[in-house]
């Protein structure tokens, strides 16, 4: 399960910035089809998946 963590941190760290870039008024997420593309919605929920994970790998360690 440990080496899923560097795909969970690469995602994170892409959440991180796409966050960054709404804040800015880039929305990368219109690049990839829109808010209510099958793709966005999948990334999102991968990006989520990967909070939660850190956060349970964090507790345990």
């Amino acid at each position: 399960m440990k080496s899923l963590r560097p795909i969970t941190y690469t995602l994170l760290m892409i959440g991180g910035i796409n966050w960054l870039l709404v804040v800015l008024g880039w929305d990368i997420a219109m690049w990839l089809g829109g808010a209510d593309s099958m793709l966005v919605k999948v990334i999102y929920v991968l990006v989520g998946i990967s909070a939660l994970l850190e956060l349970y790998w964090d507790k345990m360690e």
